[in-house]
């Protein structure tokens, strides 16, 4: 919408660039000459799929979505389509529409939720475009930084495009080396925030805060630290629902079917893209109950709670076992991702990532929850630095928080508050946070090892989450209902990350 077409030229010389990324399947290959035969019958199949012309034979290529849909883990069919969604959700799209002049894959996949959209959409308007104490510019760059700390290119390349369209300096985007020293400082605090949030200290925040020409005011660190765990979580969010990148951006389209080992498109146009259906459907018959049984557990949890309450001794030891079970949960088998040079020159030390906080003899003290709470203390000191944002933070948090249907799965009418408390807990417990009035045994009652694989995969290492990750848990629920624990989650660790820096703040400030 915002791209004019390009000349027939432009778009030649594009897909020869592009092109050359791709293997090229031998029987379907574009010809500049009319084919026969069952070569011009492959050729139509493709067409058919592309929705190109026959008539299209100039050797242009029009570009296709490189997927089907805003998610690869979602079908399309179940996401909300603007055309057919209630009238509120649909002005909650042309909203978006009108303050970015896009609707991005993100904000589709949330409206299967449009409450808690109404109001991430309302504070990332806010913390991006309304008045506050940075410019524009370092604003998205800012959000450029934090995503590419998770090599999340999506989210790169969105802020690439409005960073430019602001007035940003293009210079600033061959590397963090390029941008102002004032930009360059907050690298560490990024670093440490997106990986390693509990080492964060005072002494972090006096060395932003007192730098001489390039020091930071208490206002533009808070707005900083706000944007920056914003967008780690978000990136969270974008990885664990699969995100897939718009048409027009980079990784969005092709200019040819793309293949899957052997595959083509005229493969899959003969009926062989279905090979794992069978499968699918044993998986599901394998987890039959699954939700029977998890709401067995909630029961009997409760009437647990009603005969006798653990003391507060015992409460501290279940945490602390809870905190080191946390830390054998591996987030993945896989080899280490290395980022990419258009995404690690946005950031520095590219080795540094997730390790568990008391690994190899370290001891770092647990962050109890009533000494410093997003509600009694963070809430407040981001309201009085930055107007109205810790309100509408904690709006957002509350509505990922309480947001409830009653049901689960096919199940009407039940009560999810002791799940939904035990998936925020439970994020909270692996960046050392203990709350005194949560009994953390029944985080292992609730959480199956696969549920938790996901949950620590997607907040610590999100850019290792898996489509298989994110099917191997609640196979019995709904993708609605998998959006929303990924709410949950984005939410959860974003006030994690906040607490520890806003502690810090206040420490320095004190």
């Amino acid at each position: 919408m915002r791209h004019a077409v390009a000349s027939a030229q432009n778009v030649e010389n594009t897909s020869i660039a592009v092109t050359d990324l791709f293997k090229i399947c031998n029987h379907c290959e574009r010809l500049r000459k009319k084919p026969d035969g069952d070569r011009q019958t492959c050729l139509d199949k493709q067409r058919k799929l592309t929705g190109q012309s026959r008539d299209n034979d100039l050797g242009v290529r029009i570009p296709r979505p490189l997927g089907n849909g805003p998610s690869r883990f979602i079908p399309e069919k179940e996401i909300l389509q603007v055309s057919k969604v209630d009238s509120r959700t649909q002005s909650i799209f042309e909203d978006a529409f009108a303050a970015l002049g896009r609707l991005d894959n993100i904000s589709l996949v949330m409206g299967f939720h449009p409450q808690y959209l109404e109001s991430f959409l309302r504070t990332q308007h806010y913390l991006l475009q309304m008045d506050g104490p940075l410019p524009l510019h370092y604003r998205h760059y800012i959000g450029i930084m934090a995503a590419a700390r998770h090599q999340c290119s999506y989210l790169v390349n969105l802020h690439v495009n409005d960073f430019l369209q602001v007035g940003g300096d293009a210079k600033w985007l061959n590397g963090l080396g390029e941008a102002p020293q004032k930009l360059q400082q907050l690298g560490e605090l990024n670093k440490i925030l997106a990986h390693r949030p509990w080492l964060i200290t005072k002494e972090h925040m006096e060395a932003l805060l007192k730098a001489e020409e390039h020091s930071w005011s208490l206002a533009e660190l808070i707005h900083a630290v706000v944007l920056l765990t914003h967008y780690h979580s978000l990136a969270s969010f974008t990885f664990g629902c699969g995100i897939t990148p718009e048409i027009h951006c980079d990784g969005g389209h092709t200019f040819r079917p793309p293949s899957l080992s052997q595959y083509c498109v005229c493969d899959i146009a003969n009926g062989n893209g279905h090979a794992n259906l069978h499968d699918d459907q044993l998986g599901d018959q394998d987890m039959c109950g699954e939700v029977e049984v998890l709401m067995e557990r909630m029961k009997q949890l409760q009437e647990c709670r009603d005969d006798e309450e653990a003391s507060q001794e015992e409460m501290a030891t279940r945490f602390e076992r809870e905190k080191t079970e946390s830390m054998l949960v591996v987030t993945s088998e896989d080899e280490e991702c290395v980022p990419s040079r258009d995404i690690s020159r946005h950031f520095e030390d590219p080795s540094y990532g997730y390790k568990d906080f008391s690994r190899r003899g370290e001891h770092v003290p647990t962050f109890r929850a009533q000494d410093y709470s997003w509600e009694d203390h963070g809430y407040s000191l981001v309201n009085r630095l930055y107007p109205d944002v810790g309100q509408m933070l904690d709006e957002k948090f509350q509505m990922a928080y309480n947001l409830t249907y009653n049901t689960m799965a096919t199940h009407k009418d039940v009560d999810t508050s002791m799940l939904r408390r035990a998936i925020w807990n439970y994020i909270h417990c692996m960046f050392g946070i203990r709350y005194d009035d949560y009994d953390y045994g029944e985080i292992n009652q609730l959480l199956d090892r696969s549920f938790k694989i996901y949950i620590k995969t997607m907040v610590c290492s999100p850019e290792k989450t898996t489509k298989r990750m994110y099917e191997s848990f609640w196979r019995q629920f709904q993708h609605s209902e998998k959006v929303h624990v990924n709410l949950l989650l984005m939410e959860a660790r974003m006030q994690a990350e906040l607490l520890y820096a806003l502690r810090a703040i206040t420490r320095y400030m004190t």
